[in-house]
């Protein structure tokens, strides 16, 4: 009776009545939206995954210079050349303090993980897969004393091999390049031709540089791509022309041997 029949005192409620909804409804909605993030993160793991897919540089067309003949039957005109397929999965495990470290992933076999793939993240690459189960497979991270990948930096294409010494997690090595290339801090280093990786994907950044003694090569220091303390979601790097080019490497050097 106070509030309804004095203006005054109606008026003072229904604005503290109205801060008070209004910050239960602001909660509300924060954990709703808290909640609703994995979701959405799914759905964008997916949407990438999609992305990724259509690249330009995921398809890779034989050399066309011969003439040939199209079977009688026809095929979707891209997917026939297709190179590389995204195949996305979530981290269920990871670790960055051994100088052995492996990350584990909700996908296996039944979805089309095999051994050797290559995996990427959004930012960079991230290791090799090196075994598998019907629903999980284990990486080899970049964070491994014993993994190597072939590199190049990105702006002038010289060659080398990215490493690391099992030390600083944020600190990769590229040896073998030579000192005649225009290294700078801040220089982009990208997986080459020579990679099992796709080339063109992010290694690393050059944060410092330094002759190696008595020799024409460079010791550069990166800062790797990849954030291995907080990845969540890879993509699995199938490789679909993997098995044509291992047969006729194969072939060639057998070729060779006689």
């Amino acid at each position: 009776m106070l509030f309804k029949y004095n203006k005054f005192h109606e008026a003072a409620f229904m604005g503290v009545a109205g801060e008070v909804t209004g910050r239960i409804s602001e909660r509300y909605n924060n954990v709703e939206y808290y909640l609703r993030l994995k979701k959405v993160n799914e759905s964008l793991v997916q949407e990438n995954a999609k992305l990724r897919n259509m690249l330009k540089l995921d398809f890779q067309a034989p050399d066309s210079s011969q003439k040939f003949v199209l079977d009688s039957f026809r095929i979707d005109s891209l997917e026939k050349f297709r190179r590389y397929l995204y195949l996305p999965a979530k981290v269920i495990n990871n670790s960055v303090t051994y100088q052995t470290n492996y990350i584990t992933i909700s996908r296996g076999t039944l979805q089309g993980v095999q051994k050797d793939m290559t995996v990427i993240s959004s930012d960079g690459i991230v290791g090799t897969v090196i075994n598998v189960s019907n629903n999980m497979a284990t990486i080899m991270s970049l964070l491994h004393r014993q993994n190597r990948v072939s590199s190049s930096l990105k702006k002038t294409g010289e060659t080398g091999t990215v490493e690391w010494d099992g030390k600083d997690p944020q600190v990769l090595t590229l040896r073998n390049i030579p000192k005649s290339a225009p290294v700078k801090v801040g220089d982009t280093v990208v997986t080459g031709i020579n990679s099992s990786f796709p080339p063109g994907h992010t290694v690393g950044y050059v944060t410092a540089f330094e002759s190696e003694p008595a020799s024409n090569f460079y010791v550069i220091s990166l800062r790797p791509a990849t954030n291995f303390f907080n990845v969540q979601f890879v993509y699995v790097v199938k490789n679909l022309q993997k098995e044509e080019q291992d047969a006729l490497e194969k072939s060639t050097t057998k070729d060779q041997e006689r």
